[in-house]
């Protein structure tokens, strides 16, 4: 079992910057892949961005892209998601999960953090 804690949420204006984090209670984080998900009020879950477990590999959503940066500790046993130039349509709650490198989907969720972006 791997518990996921994610922190950071807030409301910001348009342009603004915000970062997330997300704490693993496991001991063996490094052996998951990680991943930032969001879900804005009346619409469907949406993949913002994902990392391997060694760090070397990212991948982002379009709507993101060039905005988002994924990262992590694994000392620190945390993710983190650097949003630049946030957009009020970047408002949702976001969520982190985690999976087994060799697994097709995300078997872990945390609770999710609130982001709102003010025009």
């Amino acid at each position: 079992q791997v518990q996921l804690v994610e922190s950071g949420g807030g409301l910001v204006q348009a342009g603004d910057s915000l970062r997330l984090s997300c704490a693993a209670s496991r001991r063996a984080f490094g052996v998951y892949d990680m991943g930032w998900f969001r879900q804005a009020p009346g619409r469907e879950r949406e993949f913002v961005a994902a990392i391997r477990w060694s760090g070397g590999n990212t991948n982002y959503g379009d709507s993101v892209k060039g905005r988002f940066t994924i990262s992590r500790d694994n000392a620190k046993n945390t993710v983190y998601l650097q949003m630049n130039s946030l957009k009020p349509e970047d408002t949702a709650v976001y969520y982190c999960a985690a999976k087994t490198p060799s697994g097709l989907r995300y078997d872990y969720w945390g609770q999710g953090t609130q982001v709102t972006v003010s025009t």
